[in-house]
């Protein structure tokens, strides 16, 4: 629903309130007053408003947008029709003629300054016309004995009547048009961020894909020289043999991104398969940490791995392992049973509140280094129905908290098959 479709519904809700009070109002002239109105100019004039709002109601409900035009037009149509009933009961004496100025307000807190100016001009005009062409509210006869008193009495009443209902129209209209607008520069809010947050990621994945294209050649030479090196110094094998572990390392994620890449399809795999493959990537990147996995309960879900995703959780690894590279926790639960909860708890120094507002925005660190790996985690897990969550864990360090989705369980695949 756009801007000036919340407007008119808002306006047939408004018209529904004063048809209310204008019905209350002739019951009571009619029945106090002995005002004796011309049924037929009355009953036209309320079925037209009545057929108006219905009109409205109805059209709101279609897809078409309402443009200025629109709500022009049926700000003027709503001017015309209670200018004619005015005119049947007094003109401008009437204390109601305060109605008159409802759609001159909505005119001007939501349309352009022209077409308010044009319904500014109109609601003048008519009420200038009433002054001198109207219908006499009361028949001052015989047969109507009015003291000044009385008639005094009752048009204050009247304008008190109508200055509340003047004052409760424009209050719930400028309340909700107030909502409307705070939800409409909330949502643009959310838009501009999203395209500064699309912009940055397309500048990171560009300068990736150069990255990643550049790597071959410098890790293919690295490999040769490492071979030859463990041949002419055979003392040195155990530090030879982890540095080819780890340019094999480089070279398998440069290799199974551009696969994923072209295949763009995501495989299922058991959970404790998936974490399996993620620690033992993570041990050969970082061989002096230690943790604990602790067991998995059956029956174990199912997820959808992708490159992605292995690289989101190797970051927050690594990010415990900078904390504090020994006695590291990961824990899997299910709080749900299409979602899964994993945890990894260090026992670094925590986080500030500082680091904890920053924590997901680009470029910001606390390591001293690029700032963009829990900025892409996030990014990474979003793409595929995850959250990441930082915490200060009461027991001392920080508590990471990452949520993915389950395409099912190993139990439920085998009951399929």
């Amino acid at each position: 629903m756009n801007r000036h479709q919340q407007h008119l519904l808002h306006l047939t809700y408004i018209r529904t309130l004063i048809l209310f009070v204008i019905c209350l109002a002739l019951y009571a002239g009619v029945k106090l007053l002995r005002l004796q109105p011309d049924l037929l100019m009355t009953g036209t004039s309320l079925v037209a408003l009545i057929a108006l709002n219905l009109t409205t109601y109805m059209r709101l409900h279609s897809a078409w947008p309402v443009f200025d035009a629109e709500l022009f037009a049926q700000l003027c149509a709503d001017v015309v029709i209670y200018a004619a009933l005015l005119y049947q009961f007094g003109g401008a004496t009437n204390p109601f003629v305060f109605v008159l100025l409802i759609p001159l307000i909505i005119s001007a807190t939501t349309l352009p300054r022209r077409l308010t100016l044009l319904i500014a001009l109109l609601v003048a005009g008519l009420y200038t016309s009433l002054l001198f062409n109207h219908l006499p509210l009361l028949d001052f006869t015989d047969a109507h004995q009015h003291t000044v008193v009385q008639l005094f009495n009752q048009h204050i009443t009247g304008l008190w009547i109508s200055f509340i209902l003047t004052v409760g129209v424009i209050s719930i209209y400028v309340v909700q048009m107030r909502q409307t607008l705070a939800e409409r520069d909330h949502d643009l809010s959310a838009v501009r961020e999203q395209r500064i947050h699309d912009q940055q990621l397309l500048a990171l994945a560009t300068l990736a894909a150069g990255t990643a294209h550049e790597l071959r050649t410098p890790l293919s030479t690295l490999r040769v020289i490492l071979k030859d090196m463990q041949s002419d110094h055979p003392e040195l094998d155990e530090d030879l043999s982890l540095m080819l572990q780890q340019v094999d390392c480089c070279t398998d994620k440069l290799r199974n991104m551009t696969e994923e890449v072209a295949s763009g399809k995501p495989a299922p795999i058991r959970l404790d398969a998936f974490l399996a493959q993620v620690l033992e990537s993570w041990i050969v990147m970082r061989p002096q940490v230690s943790y604990t996995l602790q067991p998995l309960q059956e029956p174990v879900p199912i997820i959808n791995t992708s490159v992605i995703l292995q690289q989101a959780l190797l970051n927050l690894l690594n990010n415990a392992a900078d904390a504090c590279p020994d006695a590291i926790t990961i824990s899997v639960h299910y709080p749900e049973a299409d979602r899964v909860t994993l945890r990894i708890r260090d026992h670094g120094p925590g986080l500030s509140p500082e680091q904890l507002a920053s924590m997901g925005k680009p470029f910001f660190t606390t390591k001293g280094g690029l700032g963009i790996g829990l900025f892409l985690t996030t990014t990474s897990l979003a793409t595929q129905d995850g959250e990441v969550y930082l915490y200060n864990h009461p027991g001392g360090g920080t508590l990471t908290e990452v949520t993915l989705k389950t395409s099912g369980s190993d139990l439920q695949d085998t009951e399929n098959d």
